[in-house]
Protein backbone atom coordinates (compact mmCIF):
# COMPACT_ATOMS: atom_id res chain seq x y z
CA UNK A 1 0.00 0.00 0.00
CA UNK A 2 1.15 3.52 -0.48
CA UNK A 3 1.98 5.20 2.52
CA UNK A 4 0.34 8.14 1.35
CA UNK A 5 -3.30 6.43 0.75
CA UNK A 6 -5.81 6.49 3.84
CA UNK A 7 -5.99 3.72 5.35
CA UNK A 8 -9.46 1.35 4.78
CA UNK A 9 -11.73 1.82 8.15
CA UNK A 10 -14.92 0.35 8.28
CA UNK A 11 -17.54 2.46 11.04
CA UNK A 12 -20.84 0.85 11.94
CA UNK A 13 -23.90 3.34 12.68
CA UNK A 14 -27.54 3.24 13.98
CA UNK A 15 -29.16 1.36 16.18
CA UNK A 16 -29.86 -2.75 17.37
CA UNK A 17 -30.16 -4.34 13.96
CA UNK A 18 -26.19 -3.48 13.63
CA UNK A 19 -25.06 -4.66 17.36
CA UNK A 20 -23.79 -7.84 18.77
CA UNK A 21 -26.25 -8.56 21.84
CA UNK A 22 -29.09 -9.13 20.44
CA UNK A 23 -27.47 -11.71 18.34
CA UNK A 24 -25.57 -13.35 21.26
CA UNK A 25 -22.42 -11.86 22.52
CA UNK A 26 -19.50 -9.99 21.09
CA UNK A 27 -18.88 -10.55 17.47
CA UNK A 28 -21.96 -12.18 16.43
CA UNK A 29 -24.38 -9.18 15.38
CA UNK A 30 -24.57 -7.98 12.07
CA UNK A 31 -21.26 -5.59 11.80
CA UNK A 32 -19.38 -7.70 13.27
CA UNK A 33 -20.10 -10.39 10.91
CA UNK A 34 -19.30 -7.90 7.85
CA UNK A 35 -15.84 -7.16 9.78
CA UNK A 36 -14.96 -10.50 9.95
CA UNK A 37 -17.12 -13.70 9.58
CA UNK A 38 -17.57 -16.23 11.95
CA UNK A 39 -17.07 -19.55 10.29
CA UNK A 40 -17.91 -21.70 13.03
CA UNK A 41 -21.66 -20.20 12.35
CA UNK A 42 -21.30 -19.15 8.85
CA UNK A 43 -18.57 -21.69 6.85
CA UNK A 44 -20.29 -20.26 3.42
CA UNK A 45 -19.31 -16.80 4.33
CA UNK A 46 -15.66 -18.02 4.99
CA UNK A 47 -13.79 -15.10 2.99
CA UNK A 48 -16.71 -13.07 2.51
CA UNK A 49 -16.29 -10.21 4.74
CA UNK A 50 -13.98 -7.27 4.89
CA UNK A 51 -10.88 -9.00 5.51
CA UNK A 52 -9.70 -8.06 8.69
CA UNK A 53 -10.01 -4.16 7.86
CA UNK A 54 -9.93 -1.72 11.16
CA UNK A 55 -13.69 -0.98 12.20
CA UNK A 56 -15.68 0.68 15.08
CA UNK A 57 -19.33 0.06 16.65
CA UNK A 58 -20.51 2.97 16.78
CA UNK A 59 -24.39 1.65 17.04
CA UNK A 60 -25.90 1.69 19.93
CA UNK A 61 -29.66 -0.49 21.37
CA UNK A 62 -32.65 1.90 20.91
CA UNK A 63 -30.62 4.12 18.90
CA UNK A 64 -32.78 6.95 16.70
CA UNK A 65 -31.84 10.31 14.49
CA UNK A 66 -31.84 11.86 17.48
CA UNK A 67 -29.27 9.80 19.38
CA UNK A 68 -27.27 9.30 15.78
CA UNK A 69 -27.01 13.23 15.04
CA UNK A 70 -26.13 14.16 19.03
CA UNK A 71 -23.79 10.82 20.35
CA UNK A 72 -22.66 8.75 17.08
CA UNK A 73 -21.91 11.50 14.41
CA UNK A 74 -20.10 13.52 17.00
CA UNK A 75 -17.64 10.34 18.37
CA UNK A 76 -17.31 9.47 14.75
CA UNK A 77 -16.04 12.97 14.15
CA UNK A 78 -13.91 13.27 17.33
CA UNK A 79 -12.00 9.41 16.73
CA UNK A 80 -9.68 11.65 14.03
CA UNK A 81 -9.76 8.89 11.11
CA UNK A 82 -11.75 8.87 8.04
CA UNK A 83 -13.96 5.43 7.24
CA UNK A 84 -13.78 4.49 3.63
CA UNK A 85 -17.20 2.29 4.62
CA UNK A 86 -19.75 3.46 6.91
CA UNK A 87 -23.20 1.06 7.28
CA UNK A 88 -26.70 2.74 8.98
CA UNK A 89 -29.20 1.12 10.48
CA UNK A 90 -31.58 3.95 11.64
CA UNK A 91 -35.23 5.03 11.64
CA UNK A 92 -37.40 2.03 13.32
CA UNK A 93 -37.14 3.40 16.95
CA UNK A 94 -37.94 6.93 15.97
CA UNK A 95 -41.20 5.52 14.39
CA UNK A 96 -42.11 2.89 16.87
CA UNK A 97 -42.09 5.90 19.31
CA UNK A 98 -45.26 6.95 17.46
CA UNK A 99 -46.50 3.13 17.54
CA UNK A 100 -50.62 3.17 17.27
CA UNK A 101 -50.27 7.06 15.79
CA UNK A 102 -50.10 7.04 11.51
CA UNK A 103 -50.60 10.37 11.66
CA UNK A 104 -48.12 10.87 14.14
CA UNK A 105 -45.64 8.23 12.55
CA UNK A 106 -45.82 9.46 8.86
CA UNK A 107 -44.71 12.90 10.00
CA UNK A 108 -41.81 11.12 12.17
CA UNK A 109 -40.85 9.59 9.12
CA UNK A 110 -41.03 12.94 7.26
CA UNK A 111 -38.36 14.13 10.46
CA UNK A 112 -36.27 10.90 9.88
CA UNK A 113 -36.09 11.72 6.11
CA UNK A 114 -34.65 15.20 7.12
CA UNK A 115 -32.70 14.28 9.68
CA UNK A 116 -31.02 11.57 7.48
CA UNK A 117 -30.16 13.95 4.95
CA UNK A 118 -27.96 16.14 7.21
CA UNK A 119 -26.53 12.96 8.53
CA UNK A 120 -25.54 11.56 5.32
CA UNK A 121 -23.68 15.54 4.89
CA UNK A 122 -21.62 15.15 7.90
CA UNK A 123 -20.95 11.88 6.90
CA UNK A 124 -19.20 12.70 3.60
CA UNK A 125 -17.44 15.53 5.13
CA UNK A 126 -15.61 12.93 7.52
CA UNK A 127 -15.55 10.22 5.52
CA UNK A 128 -12.55 9.40 2.76
CA UNK A 129 -13.03 10.19 -0.77
CA UNK A 130 -15.32 7.50 -2.39
CA UNK A 131 -16.30 6.48 0.81
CA UNK A 132 -19.22 3.79 0.24
CA UNK A 133 -22.92 5.04 2.55
CA UNK A 134 -24.55 1.91 3.22
CA UNK A 135 -28.38 2.82 4.39
CA UNK A 136 -30.07 -0.46 5.76
CA UNK A 137 -34.43 -0.69 5.34
CA UNK A 138 -36.11 -1.31 8.12
CA UNK A 139 -37.68 -5.49 8.54
CA UNK A 140 -41.22 -6.15 9.17
CA UNK A 141 -41.29 -9.21 11.69
CA UNK A 142 -44.89 -9.51 10.45
CA UNK A 143 -43.33 -10.77 6.88
CA UNK A 144 -46.10 -8.08 5.59
CA UNK A 145 -49.48 -9.58 7.44
CA UNK A 146 -49.51 -6.66 9.91
CA UNK A 147 -50.62 -9.23 12.28
CA UNK A 148 -49.10 -7.48 14.91
CA UNK A 149 -51.23 -9.17 17.88
CA UNK A 150 -49.77 -12.52 16.67
CA UNK A 151 -46.19 -10.94 17.67
CA UNK A 152 -47.57 -9.79 20.78
CA UNK A 153 -48.54 -6.01 19.88
CA UNK A 154 -51.45 -3.86 20.29
CA UNK A 155 -53.33 -4.03 16.80
CA UNK A 156 -52.24 -1.11 13.93
CA UNK A 157 -54.01 -1.38 10.60
CA UNK A 158 -51.84 0.91 8.97
CA UNK A 159 -48.24 -0.77 10.55
CA UNK A 160 -47.42 -2.42 6.89
CA UNK A 161 -48.11 0.39 4.84
CA UNK A 162 -45.85 3.41 7.49
CA UNK A 163 -43.13 0.82 7.48
CA UNK A 164 -43.31 0.76 3.24
CA UNK A 165 -42.92 4.69 3.46
CA UNK A 166 -40.22 4.28 6.15
CA UNK A 167 -38.53 2.25 3.74
CA UNK A 168 -39.29 4.12 0.78
CA UNK A 169 -38.06 7.37 2.33
CA UNK A 170 -34.96 6.11 4.22
CA UNK A 171 -34.07 4.45 0.19
CA UNK A 172 -34.43 7.56 -1.62
CA UNK A 173 -32.52 9.94 0.48
CA UNK A 174 -29.67 7.09 0.26
CA UNK A 175 -29.36 7.15 -3.26
CA UNK A 176 -29.80 11.02 -3.69
CA UNK A 177 -26.91 11.14 -1.57
CA UNK A 178 -24.62 8.54 -3.43
CA UNK A 179 -24.88 5.79 -1.45
CA UNK A 180 -26.05 2.48 -1.39
CA UNK A 181 -29.46 0.99 0.15
CA UNK A 182 -28.95 -1.94 2.00
CA UNK A 183 -32.31 -4.27 1.48
CA UNK A 184 -32.44 -5.46 5.37
CA UNK A 185 -36.14 -5.57 4.69
CA UNK A 186 -36.58 -7.46 1.60
CA UNK A 187 -33.92 -10.25 2.71
CA UNK A 188 -36.20 -10.92 6.07
CA UNK A 189 -39.27 -11.21 4.44
CA UNK A 190 -40.36 -14.86 5.33
CA UNK A 191 -38.25 -15.45 7.81
CA UNK A 192 -40.34 -13.52 10.93
CA UNK A 193 -43.86 -14.63 11.98
CA UNK A 194 -44.40 -16.75 8.75
CA UNK A 195 -41.80 -18.94 10.07
CA UNK A 196 -42.42 -18.70 13.99
CA UNK A 197 -42.33 -16.14 16.76
CA UNK A 198 -40.72 -13.71 16.35
CA UNK A 199 -41.03 -12.58 20.25
CA UNK A 200 -38.67 -15.97 21.38
CA UNK A 201 -35.92 -14.86 23.31
CA UNK A 202 -33.21 -17.56 22.38
CA UNK A 203 -30.16 -15.67 20.07
CA UNK A 204 -29.73 -18.73 18.74
CA UNK A 205 -32.56 -21.00 18.05
CA UNK A 206 -33.23 -24.56 16.62
CA UNK A 207 -34.85 -22.87 13.36
CA UNK A 208 -32.11 -20.84 11.59
CA UNK A 209 -34.77 -19.76 9.18
CA UNK A 210 -36.17 -17.59 12.00
CA UNK A 211 -34.80 -14.70 12.57
CA UNK A 212 -35.87 -12.34 15.22
CA UNK A 213 -36.02 -12.66 18.93
CA UNK A 214 -38.02 -10.29 21.61
CA UNK A 215 -40.17 -9.21 18.21
CA UNK A 216 -38.13 -6.81 17.03
CA UNK A 217 -34.28 -7.60 17.08
CA UNK A 218 -32.27 -9.86 15.12
CA UNK A 219 -31.05 -12.99 16.74
CA UNK A 220 -27.60 -14.80 15.37
CA UNK A 221 -29.22 -15.62 11.91
CA UNK A 222 -31.20 -12.51 11.81
CA UNK A 223 -27.78 -10.67 12.52
CA UNK A 224 -26.46 -12.80 9.24
CA UNK A 225 -29.34 -11.63 6.91
CA UNK A 226 -28.46 -8.06 7.84
CA UNK A 227 -24.49 -8.58 7.13
CA UNK A 228 -25.95 -10.09 3.77
CA UNK A 229 -27.72 -7.30 2.81
CA UNK A 230 -24.70 -4.83 3.89
CA UNK A 231 -22.45 -7.14 1.73
CA UNK A 232 -24.74 -7.13 -1.12
CA UNK A 233 -25.07 -3.50 -1.06
CA UNK A 234 -21.56 -2.99 -1.34
CA UNK A 235 -21.52 -5.15 -4.61
CA UNK A 236 -19.91 -8.13 -2.50
CA UNK A 237 -20.31 -11.79 -4.34
CA UNK A 238 -23.08 -13.55 -2.65
CA UNK A 239 -22.16 -17.11 -1.43
CA UNK A 240 -24.45 -19.57 -2.87
CA UNK A 241 -26.03 -20.64 0.22
CA UNK A 242 -27.29 -17.70 1.23
CA UNK A 243 -30.74 -17.67 2.44
CA UNK A 244 -32.99 -15.63 0.20
CA UNK A 245 -36.57 -14.59 0.80
CA UNK A 246 -38.82 -12.02 -1.06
Amino acid sequence: MNPQEPTPLYVALGDSISIDEYAGGAGRGAASLLARNRDDDFPSWRGYDLGGMPWHLLATDGGTTTTLLADQLPRLEHLGKNPSIVSLTIGGNDVLSCYGDTRAALEMIATVTSRLRHVLDRLRAVAQPGARVVVGTVYDPSDGTGDTASVGLPAWPDVTEVLAQLNAGLSAVALESGGAVADIHGHFLGHGLSRGNPAQRDPRPADRDLWFCQIIEPNAWGANGVRAAFWEALGGEMPVSTPRSR
